[in-house]
Protein backbone atom coordinates (compact mmCIF):
# COMPACT_ATOMS: atom_id res chain seq x y z
CA UNK A 1 0.00 0.00 0.00
CA UNK A 2 2.51 2.13 0.79
CA UNK A 3 4.57 1.56 -2.48
CA UNK A 4 1.46 2.26 -4.65
CA UNK A 5 1.10 5.86 -2.62
CA UNK A 6 4.73 6.46 -3.28
CA UNK A 7 4.33 5.41 -6.68
CA UNK A 8 1.26 7.68 -7.33
CA UNK A 9 3.45 10.92 -5.42
CA UNK A 10 5.88 10.45 -7.93
CA UNK A 11 4.07 10.23 -10.57
CA UNK A 12 1.86 13.21 -9.56
CA UNK A 13 5.84 14.78 -9.65
CA UNK A 14 6.88 14.64 -13.44
CA UNK A 15 4.99 17.28 -15.33
CA UNK A 16 2.37 16.64 -17.55
CA UNK A 17 4.33 17.24 -20.92
CA UNK A 18 7.31 14.63 -19.77
CA UNK A 19 4.61 12.41 -19.70
CA UNK A 20 2.80 13.21 -22.73
CA UNK A 21 6.46 12.87 -24.67
CA UNK A 22 7.11 9.34 -22.81
CA UNK A 23 3.79 7.95 -24.53
CA UNK A 24 4.64 9.43 -27.61
CA UNK A 25 7.56 7.97 -27.66
CA UNK A 26 6.19 4.59 -27.14
CA UNK A 27 4.38 4.81 -29.60
CA UNK A 28 6.66 5.85 -32.25
CA UNK A 29 8.62 2.80 -31.16
CA UNK A 30 6.08 0.33 -31.47
CA UNK A 31 5.58 2.43 -34.95
CA UNK A 32 8.64 1.56 -35.74
CA UNK A 33 8.98 -2.24 -34.70
CA UNK A 34 5.47 -2.34 -37.23
CA UNK A 35 7.84 -0.98 -39.63
CA UNK A 36 10.59 -3.12 -39.26
CA UNK A 37 8.58 -6.32 -39.00
CA UNK A 38 7.01 -5.30 -42.48
CA UNK A 39 10.45 -4.73 -43.90
CA UNK A 40 11.87 -8.14 -42.92
CA UNK A 41 9.18 -9.95 -44.62
CA UNK A 42 9.81 -7.92 -47.94
CA UNK A 43 13.23 -8.49 -47.61
CA UNK A 44 13.41 -11.99 -46.64
CA UNK A 45 10.56 -13.80 -47.70
CA UNK A 46 10.27 -16.25 -50.57
CA UNK A 47 7.76 -14.85 -53.45
CA UNK A 48 4.53 -16.80 -53.90
CA UNK A 49 2.15 -15.90 -56.40
CA UNK A 50 -1.53 -16.40 -55.67
CA UNK A 51 -4.58 -15.97 -57.78
CA UNK A 52 -7.22 -13.73 -55.99
CA UNK A 53 -11.10 -13.14 -55.91
CA UNK A 54 -11.20 -9.65 -55.03
CA UNK A 55 -13.82 -7.63 -53.62
CA UNK A 56 -13.72 -3.52 -54.27
CA UNK A 57 -15.40 -1.89 -51.31
CA UNK A 58 -14.81 1.85 -50.87
CA UNK A 59 -13.30 3.76 -47.97
CA UNK A 60 -14.14 7.70 -48.45
CA UNK A 61 -11.19 8.85 -45.87
CA UNK A 62 -8.57 6.36 -47.72
CA UNK A 63 -8.63 6.66 -51.34
CA UNK A 64 -9.31 2.50 -52.57
CA UNK A 65 -8.88 -0.58 -51.41
CA UNK A 66 -9.42 -4.02 -52.40
CA UNK A 67 -10.57 -7.16 -49.95
CA UNK A 68 -9.24 -10.07 -51.50
CA UNK A 69 -9.84 -13.45 -51.03
CA UNK A 70 -7.69 -16.29 -52.92
CA UNK A 71 -8.01 -19.58 -54.13
CA UNK A 72 -6.10 -20.62 -50.59
CA UNK A 73 -9.08 -19.12 -48.64
CA UNK A 74 -11.11 -21.83 -48.16
CA UNK A 75 -9.87 -25.18 -47.95
CA UNK A 76 -10.95 -28.98 -46.55
CA UNK A 77 -9.75 -29.68 -43.19
CA UNK A 78 -8.59 -33.22 -44.41
CA UNK A 79 -7.04 -34.78 -41.32
CA UNK A 80 -7.82 -32.00 -38.77
CA UNK A 81 -11.94 -32.08 -39.35
CA UNK A 82 -13.33 -33.15 -36.20
CA UNK A 83 -10.58 -32.75 -33.80
CA UNK A 84 -10.10 -30.33 -31.33
CA UNK A 85 -9.03 -27.05 -32.53
CA UNK A 86 -8.29 -25.10 -28.77
CA UNK A 87 -9.43 -21.60 -29.24
CA UNK A 88 -12.68 -20.46 -31.65
CA UNK A 89 -10.01 -19.05 -33.79
CA UNK A 90 -7.17 -21.21 -34.30
CA UNK A 91 -3.56 -20.59 -35.99
CA UNK A 92 -3.04 -23.13 -39.14
CA UNK A 93 -0.07 -23.70 -41.50
CA UNK A 94 -0.96 -24.56 -44.73
CA UNK A 95 1.45 -25.96 -47.21
CA UNK A 96 1.47 -24.73 -50.53
CA UNK A 97 3.40 -25.61 -54.12
CA UNK A 98 3.47 -24.31 -57.04
CA UNK A 99 1.91 -25.76 -60.36
CA UNK A 100 2.98 -25.57 -63.78
CA UNK A 101 2.37 -21.73 -64.01
CA UNK A 102 3.74 -20.79 -61.28
CA UNK A 103 0.81 -20.80 -59.40
CA UNK A 104 1.05 -21.26 -55.83
CA UNK A 105 -1.98 -23.87 -53.87
CA UNK A 106 -2.71 -25.52 -51.00
CA UNK A 107 -1.82 -28.84 -50.76
CA UNK A 108 -2.52 -29.53 -46.62
CA UNK A 109 -3.49 -27.76 -43.45
CA UNK A 110 -1.60 -28.30 -40.36
CA UNK A 111 -2.35 -27.41 -36.72
CA UNK A 112 1.83 -27.00 -36.14
CA UNK A 113 4.59 -26.46 -38.37
CA UNK A 114 6.05 -29.08 -40.51
CA UNK A 115 8.76 -29.65 -42.59
CA UNK A 116 8.23 -28.49 -46.38
CA UNK A 117 11.42 -28.75 -49.11
CA UNK A 118 11.25 -25.97 -51.64
CA UNK A 119 9.96 -25.61 -53.77
CA UNK A 120 7.23 -25.98 -51.14
CA UNK A 121 6.23 -22.74 -48.55
CA UNK A 122 4.28 -23.34 -45.53
CA UNK A 123 2.27 -20.32 -45.18
CA UNK A 124 0.52 -19.14 -41.37
CA UNK A 125 -3.24 -18.17 -41.37
CA UNK A 126 -6.12 -17.76 -38.31
CA UNK A 127 -8.98 -20.24 -39.06
CA UNK A 128 -12.27 -17.57 -38.79
CA UNK A 129 -14.57 -19.79 -36.59
CA UNK A 130 -14.52 -23.74 -35.27
CA UNK A 131 -17.40 -26.14 -35.39
CA UNK A 132 -18.67 -27.15 -31.83
CA UNK A 133 -19.97 -24.66 -29.19
CA UNK A 134 -18.58 -25.88 -26.20
CA UNK A 135 -15.62 -27.46 -27.03
CA UNK A 136 -14.39 -26.38 -30.45
CA UNK A 137 -12.79 -28.36 -32.95
CA UNK A 138 -12.16 -28.17 -36.95
CA UNK A 139 -14.88 -27.76 -39.15
CA UNK A 140 -14.71 -30.09 -42.36
CA UNK A 141 -14.16 -26.91 -44.69
CA UNK A 142 -12.24 -24.07 -43.45
CA UNK A 143 -12.36 -20.41 -44.07
CA UNK A 144 -8.68 -19.15 -43.41
CA UNK A 145 -7.08 -15.70 -43.27
CA UNK A 146 -3.71 -15.09 -43.79
CA UNK A 147 -2.92 -11.20 -43.11
CA UNK A 148 -3.03 -10.73 -47.25
CA UNK A 149 -7.05 -9.70 -47.13
CA UNK A 150 -6.50 -5.98 -48.02
CA UNK A 151 -4.65 -3.49 -50.46
CA UNK A 152 -4.85 -0.23 -50.52
CA UNK A 153 -4.19 1.32 -54.04
CA UNK A 154 -5.00 5.44 -55.22
CA UNK A 155 -8.48 6.67 -55.24
CA UNK A 156 -9.96 5.93 -58.79
CA UNK A 157 -7.80 2.34 -58.94
CA UNK A 158 -10.38 0.12 -57.44
CA UNK A 159 -12.87 -0.22 -60.45
CA UNK A 160 -10.02 -1.27 -62.89
CA UNK A 161 -9.07 -4.26 -60.07
CA UNK A 162 -12.56 -5.27 -59.91
CA UNK A 163 -12.84 -5.78 -63.62
CA UNK A 164 -9.56 -8.01 -63.46
CA UNK A 165 -10.97 -10.39 -61.00
CA UNK A 166 -13.83 -10.74 -63.10
CA UNK A 167 -11.91 -11.79 -66.13
CA UNK A 168 -9.51 -13.61 -63.49
CA UNK A 169 -6.85 -11.58 -64.56
CA UNK A 170 -5.62 -10.34 -60.92
CA UNK A 171 -2.82 -11.85 -58.82
CA UNK A 172 -0.66 -10.79 -55.94
CA UNK A 173 2.93 -11.82 -55.07
CA UNK A 174 3.32 -12.36 -51.37
CA UNK A 175 6.84 -12.50 -49.91
CA UNK A 176 6.78 -15.72 -47.15
CA UNK A 177 8.78 -16.05 -44.18
CA UNK A 178 10.03 -19.78 -43.03
CA UNK A 179 7.61 -18.80 -40.07
CA UNK A 180 5.06 -18.52 -42.36
CA UNK A 181 4.34 -14.88 -41.73
CA UNK A 182 2.96 -13.18 -45.20
CA UNK A 183 2.64 -9.84 -46.53
CA UNK A 184 1.89 -8.57 -50.08
CA UNK A 185 4.67 -7.69 -52.20
CA UNK A 186 3.59 -6.64 -55.22
CA UNK A 187 -0.16 -7.10 -57.57
CA UNK A 188 -0.21 -8.37 -61.27
CA UNK A 189 -2.45 -7.57 -63.94
CA UNK A 190 -2.05 -9.54 -66.42
CA UNK A 191 0.63 -10.80 -65.26
CA UNK A 192 2.71 -7.01 -65.11
CA UNK A 193 3.27 -5.60 -61.75
CA UNK A 194 0.70 -2.29 -61.36
CA UNK A 195 1.75 -1.74 -57.51
CA UNK A 196 4.50 -2.54 -55.37
CA UNK A 197 5.35 -1.92 -52.01
CA UNK A 198 8.33 -0.49 -51.01
CA UNK A 199 10.94 -2.07 -49.01
CA UNK A 200 11.26 1.64 -47.15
Amino acid sequence: MKMIASLSEFRQRIPKAVLFGIALLLQCALLVLMVADRMQILREGVEVTLQTQPVDPRDLLRGDYVVLRYDISQLPAGPLAGKPSGTRKPVVFVKLVPNASGLYGAVSVHAEPVPVTAPEILIRGRVGYSCGSTSPIFCDKLTIKYGLESYFVPEGEGGKLEQARNQQKLRIVAAVLPSGRAAIKRLLLDGEPVYEEPLY
